[in-house]
C-alpha cells in the first residue's frame, strides 16, 4: 500500500457539491483572522463543520431485492400509513411512509433505498417548515423520485427544511438505479421520506 493510499483511506472523501461553501467558509476565515484571532479560530471551526457536512462516505450496502434501506444518515422520527403526495402518480390508495431525520451534523448524501427503474422525479416547491414537523411532509419544498422496483413500486421524497433550501437531485427519470447508489443530497439539515406499498 502507497501513502497515497493510506491518505485516501484514512480521509472521507468530500462531495463536489461542497467545495463552493469550503472556499466561501476558508476565505472568510482568512479574511476574518486579518482582524482577530477569536474570529479566526471561530472560522476555521466552522470550515471544518463544513468539510465534515459534505463528507461522502463509502457505504457497503446489502444488495437483496427483498431489502429496503435507509436512503439518509439519521433518525427514523415518524412511521405510518399516509396518502403519498399527490405529484408522484402513486394513486389516492394509503402507503407506508417512514421519515427520516437528518440534523445538521448528519451525513447528507441520498442514496436509493432499492434497485429498479426510475419512473418518475417530481419537484413542488413549498415552505421551509422544521422538517422534524410531520406537515413538513405536505408543506414543504420536496423532490420526489419514483422507483419501479422487482417487489414493486417505492417513492423517495427529499424535503426541505427550516435551514436546508436546497434539494439537489442529480438522477433521472427513465434510468435504472443500484439500491444504495447515489442521487441527491440536501443541504444543511432535512428529511427524506420512503413510501413503501401497503403491504410492506
Amino acid at each position: 500500500m502507497t501513502l497515497l493510499d493510506s491518505v485516501k483511506n484514512t480521509f472521507v472523501p468530500i462531495h463536489r457539491e461542497g467545495y463552493p461553501f469550503i472556499a466561501a467558509f476558508a476565505a472568510a476565515t482568512l479574511f476574518l483572522g486579518y482582524f482577530s484571532s477569536v474570529l479566526f479560530w471561530i472560522g476555521l471551526i466552522l470550515t471544518a463543520w463544513c468539510v465534515y457536512f459534505y463528507r461522502d462516505p463509502e457505504r457497503v450496502t446489502p444488495v437483496d431485492d427483498r431489502l429496503v434501506v435507509s436512503p439518509a444518515d439519521g433518525v427514523i422520527s415518524a412511521a405510518r400509513r399516509v396518502r403519498p403526495p399527490s405529484e408522484l402518480g402513486l394513486g389516492p390508495g394509503e402507503m407506508t411512509r417512514i421519515s427520516v431525520f437528518m440534523n445538521v451534523f448528519s451525513c447528507h448524501i441520498n442514496r436509493a433505498p432499492v434497485r429498479g427503474r426510475i419512473t418518475r422525479i417530481e419537484h413542488k416547491p413549498g415552505k421551509f417548515l422544521n422538517a422534524e414537523l410531520d406537515k413538513a411532509s405536505a408543506e414543504n419544498e420536496r423532490n420526489g423520485l419514483v422507483i419501479d422496483s422487482p417487489n414493486g413500486t417505492i417513492a423517495a421524497v427529499q424535503i426541505a427544511g427550516l435551514v436546508a433550501r436546497r434539494i439537489v437531485c442529480w438522477a433521472e427519470a427513465g434510468g435504472s438505479i443500484a439500491i444504495g447508489e447515489r442521487f441527491g443530497l440536501i443541504r444543511f439539515g432535512s428529511r427524506v421520506d420512503v413510501f413503501l406499498p401497503s403491504n410492506a
